[in-house]
């Protein structure tokens, strides 16, 4: 079946590239506006803090360059959005969202494993202007080998491995594209409200214990929520801590 790109969307396809959300800031001064960004091939893909993201043929490696006249507090909300975008293309592909959760702050998971993580950049353009590069890397058809993971860290899937579905990258970013407007357009009407809402129905591990690892200590405490500015707060024996950015771990 034929899926259109969404209105007011441009899509570029790149054979190979270093990194899409490189490239997405590379070209942001020449760009007008929304812009998807495909590479086949990534050969210096990276994740959150500056982590490696293994790409192999097959898998999925996108950039979305938008524009946001905002603040920068709520421009870090996209990465629910690009979450719950995540989400919503995988339950379209599979055709059920049994098996998928979100995992604070930017991971979605299947059957408990991680197939695929969001890493955003902002670039300044001038005063209050600025390029934001969206990424989004989901493991296709390959997963990284655990043996490669830092420790702790949530076993891997892929689409394939999990469900037996084959999907090429160009016609997932088709759905996650159609997905992603949806959402943007309602969290640009209505605020953050819902998206929260959709993220914290979805939410991994919601009301248990976990730890957030951030830079010099550990944290352990009951996961309580997100507030309305996406920080993770934790019910702990010392009080209720809010997080605005940490590992995470079950």
């Amino acid at each position: 079946m034929s899926i259109n790109f969404p209105s007011g969307y441009a899509k570029t396809v790149l054979a190979e590239v270093d990194s899409t959300n490189a490239h997405a800031l590379r070209i942001a001064k020449d760009s007008h506006g929304p812009t998807w960004i495909l590479g086949l091939r990534q050969t210096q893909g990276r994740g959150r803090r500056g982590r490696p993201w293994a790409d192999p043929e097959g898998n999925f490696a996108a950039t979305l360059l938008l524009f946001p006249n905002e603040t920068p507090d709520k421009i870090a909300l996209r990465s629910f959005v690009a979450a719950c975008a995540l989400y919503k293309a995988f339950a379209q592909v599979i055709g059920s969202d049994s098996s998928l959760s979100l995992k604070w702050p930017n991971d979605v998971l299947l059957g408990g494993q991680k197939v695929a993580g969001i890493l955003l950049e902002t670039s300044a353009l001038g005063p209050s202007k600025f390029a934001l590069a969206i990424g989004m890397g989901v493991n296709l058809r390959h997963a990284p080998e655990p043996a490669s993971l830092e420790p702790r860290a949530v076993a891997p899937t892929s689409i394939f491995q999990a469900t037996g579905l084959a999907i090429s990258p160009e016609p997932f970013l088709d759905i996650l594209a159609g997905q992603y407007a949806i959402l943007e357009e309602q969290f640009q009407t209505y605020g953050f409200a819902p998206i929260r809402a959709f993220w914290l129905d979805h939410a991994a591990r919601l009301g248990t214990e976990i730890t957030a690892r951030i830079a010099d200590r550990e944290i352990t405490g009951t996961f309580d929520t997100i507030d309305e500015t996406g920080h993770l707060i934790l019910e702990t024996g010392a009080g209720r801590e809010k997080i605005a950015a940490a590992d995470i771990y079950f």
